[in-house]
């Protein structure tokens, strides 16, 4: 099957004369649950819903995997750091992954008694320190700096030393790139980018290869509360039929801008692993099937980028990425990533790609004035 038919299709209910396509939320604290609950498939809102059953079911499909969801991409980042390690392992992390990603390693997780080790992704740096360590953590391509790693050389050097890999694949999508059949252990995004694409929700999701680490991944979320609405649940599986439009627009569209941008003066560090001349481009042509909608590139200092967003007409100065409606930032305005001040991550829309170009043509050209 098809991906277009694949999100499509994916969780869908069961064909039944007059049931709807997608069967709406369902909002329940306690179900009915008489006598013996292992008879009932449902007991207790925080322990499971049909709503999320369904959903689930269609990321297990696209992940190749047992997928589980998430309050959020951290919640669901937090819950595979919290299963895995313990005080005395060692996580080895990208040291240009997402920010509150090391956040959460370098603060909670090392005053735990965990160690953490960093190394940029590029060049698949982090080898060098599988030795002894626990949990391999991989971002490609990386936010926002979007450096790429070979995801299966890397699973195949990690489960050699015994340790476990997990990716993060916000910026790829499940449906841009497949990490667990890639070699992964673990495959996470924020559902709140790309994969939902409409910037009016938030949520995540692991999705896991082997079931004993489902089950522990399941444990977590009903033991920590961590869990989302039925109505966002419902939101994010009506947008995934989307998907593969969307993102298919957005690539093309990402791809014209990237050429665009690499030849207009003033522009430097560009960056989209679309792009035959990026340095990720040959490593992204062989792991994803689709090359992302975010592009990054760096103007002189920061005035003149501010300048660039406030001269944007179409482009909207937001945080966040992965959504129809074309945004950027000065991605410095946050601490965190070692990045120029002039750096700006553009996640490019769904919009007519020659609208967004002449916005940016004359953005760039106020900020050069």
């Amino acid at each position: 099957m098809r991906d277009r038919t694949r999100v499509i299709r994916a969780g869908l209910s069961a064909s039944s004369q007059g049931a709807a396509f997608l069967s709406g939320p369902t909002f329940a604290g306690p179900f009915y649950a008489a006598g013996d609950p292992s008879s009932s498939p449902y007991t207790y809102g925080r322990f499971h819903n049909p709503t999320w059953t369904r959903y689930e079911e269609a990321l297990s499909d696209l992940e190749e995997g047992e997928a589980i969801t998430f309050a959020s991409g951290m919640a669901a980042i937090a819950a595979i750091f919290g299963v895995v390690l313990r005080p005395g392992d060692t996580l080895v992390l990208p040291s240009d992954s997402y920010y509150t990603a090391r956040k959460l390693a370098g603060g909670y997780l090392r005053d735990m008694g965990v160690k953490v080790k960093e190394a940029p992704t590029a060049g698949n740096r982090q080898r060098e320190h599988l030795e002894g360590a626990k949990l391999l953590w991989l971002e490609s391509p990386s936010n926002p700096g979007l450096d790429v790693c070979d995801i299966a050389e890397m699973a195949v050097l990690a489960h050699q030393a015994d340790v476990l890999v997990a990716v993060d694949n916000t910026t790829a999508t499940a449906l841009g790139q497949r990490p667990l059949a890639l070699g992964a252990d673990f495959s996470v995004a924020s559902d709140t980018k790309a994969m939902t694409g409409h910037a009016d929700l938030i949520l995540g999701h692991v999705a896991i290869r082997e079931k004993s680490w489902a089950e522990k991944i399941r444990t977590w979320r009903t033991q920590n509360g961590s869990i989302p609405g039925p109505m966002e649940v419902w939101l994010a599986h009506r947008s995934l039929g989307t998907l593969a439009l969307r993102l298919e627009t957005q690539c093309q569209n990402a791809l014209r801008i990237a050429e665009y941008l690499s030849k207009r003066p003033g522009v430097t560090g560009l960056r989209y692993p679309g792009l035959k001349t990026d340095p990720a481009h040959e490593i992204a042509a062989r792991q994803m099937n689709y090359f992302g909608p975010i592009v990054s590139f760096v103007l002189r200092n920061r005035e003149r980028a501010e300048t660039f967003l406030k001269s944007c007409r179409l482009i909207i100065e937001a945080t966040s990425f992965g959504s129809i409606h074309t945004t950027a930032e000065r991605r410095a305005r946050w601490a965190g990533d070692v990045i120029p001040e002039g750096f700006i991550r553009l996640s490019v829309g769904c919009e007519d790609v020659d609208d967004l170009i002449l916005d940016l043509s004359q953005a760039l050209d106020r900020a050069d004035g």
